[in-house]
This record gives structure tokens, C-alpha cells and sequence, in this order.
């Protein structure tokens, strides 16, 4: 079997798990659609033998989540979102920057990593992944003030995640790693993203003026998805914080042109989203199979743990600083916050992008790896009950 038949091989046992596996969430609605697709993606890459291609961290980026981030920067309530901005600006720029400081500090005291690894596998899993989150929100009926934060806190703190993460690795290669080149590189990195995410906006609404189908709209939202992340990889600014702002403009300025109401646009998102997280899950599970975790297991629970603690610092203390800024947010909302901070296939897909550099620890992408799994199988499957528990009803 030649290499362009085992990859396209690949794809239809991919899509054909990812079927199956969909019916099964539906008929275990505890059981939310990411896990189920996280425990396949370890099943295949238990799979005897390398059968087949395993695609890199940097294919993944630019295949796969620039059309998820921009599906979910779509369908965002931006009125909700405005309502709450103030604590989803401090979850997404402050609790970023705690979470990234505190996870360096303590995998190094703790772990004994060094302090540039330390900071870059903070950079990995300092950010909640929408493509984990959003989809169980939509499993769940959670208020919409809650949704609002949670979906915003996921689709901006991923940009300032991956800002981070690029100006970590770039000082840590650069040969001298320090704090001020990684705050230097992080500015450009994100000011770049943010400069060419606005002007592909509006250039795309410019399309979308003309386009007067379906069908065009379509493209022009896709050309403006992919077209957004490219360039702005191209001039080594943000892709990620491009296409989120990219998405805003879309999705903001685009209803004042009389579009992205049509239920065929919405629809083809919708259906994008859904065959590109489930292909993701499994892929990144035959590209960095689950037995690399076992030599760093103790490392990886230790790890999970030191997350979910740093997770609970800036939830708590910028909640609580929000709220006493004239924000409404009750503690059960706090609490769900909390525990809602999935890591997902962005951080694993990050992971792949630093697997065998040289000058980078090589147990940082098999314990980010790990702790992805863990997040999604231990948060993920008890996200329901939580709710449930914190008596906000799960449909």
C-alpha cells in the first residue's frame, strides 16, 4: 500500500470512528462527544506496527484550527460577550500570564524542570481549548451569561496562549532564553496578529459585500478563516490571535451587510466544526501515541495536579475582581469556571510542534501530552455532575 493510499485510508477509518463514536455520545449523554474522541485517539495510537502517516504539530495548526477557532468566533453572542467583557479580558490576558508564571515556577521547584522548559510547557497548557470546551457547551444548557464567559475566555485566551508559547520557544531556540526577549517577542508576536487579523477582517468583508449566495459566502468566509492564519504565519506573527479577531469582524460588522444569517452558512460551519474535531482527536492520537506518556506518568499526574491548582488562582481571585467591579457572577458560575478549563487538541498540537527540537526537554510534549488526556478524561467526563451537582440542569 503506497503512502497517498494509507493516508487516505486514514481518513475514511477516521471519519467512519468518528461516526460511530458520535452515536454513542448521543445515546451516553454523560459521556460529552471530546471525551469519547480523546480515549479513541489513545486507542489508535495504541495501534501495533505505525500503520499510518502521522501528520506534525505545525500541519495540525494550519489544517485544523483555524477553522475551528474561526467556526466558534462565528457563532459567539457578541452582546452577551460585551456584558461580559471585564471578566473574560482578565481571564484571557492576567490568568494567562498566572497560569503560564505559576505552572513555570512550580514544574521547576517541584518537578525539577528547567526554567525555560518549565515556562513553555506552561505556555502549552495555559490556555482552555474552545474546541473542547464550546462543543460540550453546547451539550449543556448553561446560562448564557456563563456560556458567554466560558466560550470568551476560550477564544482569546487560546490567541494570548499561543502568543505566549511562540515568544517562549523563540527565546528558548534564540540560544539565551530570558524574560524580557520572550515579553518583547510576545508583544510583536500578538500586535502582528491582532494588525493583519483586523485588516483580513474587513478586506473579507469586502468579499462578503459582493457575495450574494450561499455558496460564495461560504468561500469568502473560508478564504478569510485560512487566509487570515497564513499570512499572518507568514511575517512569524500570531496565526491564532489573526483569525480570532479575524472572526469577530466577521461576525460583527457582517450582519450590518445582511449576511451570516442563512442557515446554509451557519450550517456548513457547523458541519466543518464537527468533521474537524472529530478527525483532530484521533489524528493527534496516531501522531503522539499514548504509550509515550508512560516513562513521565508520575510526571504527568503531578502536573495535571499542579494545574488544576493554578487553574483555581486566577478563576477565583479575577472572578472575584470582576465582581467587584458591578459584574454579576454567582460562585456556582465561579465554580463551573473552575472546573471547565479543559486543555484539548490545541495544546496537544502544540506539544507535536516541539517533539524532538533540539534545545527543548523532551519529556515537555509527552507530559503536555498526558495532561491533555487527563484533563479531557477526569474534567471533561465529570463536567456534567458538576453542573448538575452546582444545580445548573444539563440537558
Amino acid at each position: 500500500m503506497t503512502g497517498e493510499q494509507r493516508f487516505l485510508l486514514l481518513l475514511i477509518l477516521v471519519g467512519a470512528l468518528a461516526t460511530v463514536l458520535g452515536l454513542v455520545s448521543r445515546r451516553a449523554r454523560l459521556l460529552p462527544y471530546p471525551v469519547v474522541l480523546a480515549a479513541a485517539g489513545i486507542a489508535v495510537g495504541l495501534l501495533p506496527g505505525g500503520q499510518f502517516p502521522r501528520l506534525g504539530g505545525s500541519v495540525i495548526l494550519l489544517a485544523f484550527v483555524p477553522g475551528l477557532i474561526f467556526e466558534a468566533a462565528l457563532t459567539l453572542d457578541l452582546a452577551e460577550l460585551g456584558r461580559r467583557m471585564l471578566p473574560v479580558s482578565l481571564l484571557a490576558t492576567a490568568g494567562v500570564a498566572l497560569t503560564v508564571l505559576l505552572i513555570g515556577v512550580l514544574t521547576h521547584l517541584l518537578l525539577g524542570f528547567s526554567w525555560a522548559s518549565g515556562f513553555l510547557l506552561g505556555a502549552i497548557l495555559a490556555a482552555t481549548d474552545p474546541i473542547a470546551v464550546v462543543a460540550l457547551l453546547r451539550r449543556l444548557k448553561a446560562p448564557s451569561g456563563l456560556a458567554a464567559i466560558l466560550e470568551g475566555e476560550s477564544l482569546f485566551n487560546d490567541g494570548t496562549g499561543v502568543a505566549v508559547f511562540s515568544a517562549v520557544l523563540a527565546t528558548i531556540l534564540s540560544g539565551s532564553p530570558s524574560f524580557g526577549d520572550a515579553t518583547v517577542r510576545f508583544l510583536l508576536i500578538t500586535l502582528g496578529g491582532t494588525a493583519i487579523g483586523l485588516a483580513v477582517g474587513f478586506l473579507g468583508l469586502v468579499l462578503l459585500r459582493f457575495a450574494e449566495d450561499a455558496p460564495l459566502e461560504i468561500l469568502a468566509t473560508l478564504v478569510i478563516a485560512y487566509g487570515s492564519y497564513l499570512a499572518a504565519d507568514l511575517v512569524h506573527a500570531s496565526g491564532i490571535v489573526a483569525v480570532v479577531v479575524a472572526g469577530i469582524v466577521v461576525a460583527r460588522y457582517g450582519t450590518r451587510l445582511g449576511r451570516l444569517h442563512g442557515p446554509q452558512l451557519l450550517g456548513f460551519w457547523s458541519l466543518l466544526a464537527f468533521v474537524l474535531n472529530a478527525m483532530l482527536f484521533i489524528i493527534v492520537g496516531a501522531a503522539l501515541p499514548a504509550w509515550t506518556v508512560l516513562p513521565v506518568a508520575w510526571l504527568v499526574v503531578a502536573t495535571f495536579l499542579i494545574m488544576l491548582v493554578t487553574r483555581a488562582v486566577p478563576v477565583y481571585g479575577l472572578l472575584a475582581l470582576a465582581a467587584g467591579r458591578g459584574q454579576s457572577i454567582p460562585w456556582r458560575w465561579r465554580h463551573v469556571t473552575f472546573w471547565a478549563g479543559l486543555r484539548g487538541a490545541l495544546s496537544v498540537a502544540l506539544a507535536l510542534s516541539v517533539a524532538g527540537l533540539s534545545g527543548v526537554d523532551s519529556r515537555v510534549s509527552a507530559v503536555a501530552y498526558g495532561v491533555v488526556l487527563l484533563s479531557l478524561l477526569v474534567q471533561g467526563a465529570l463536567l456534567t455532575p458538576v453542573m448538575r451537582g452546582l444545580r445548573i440542569e444539563a440537558t
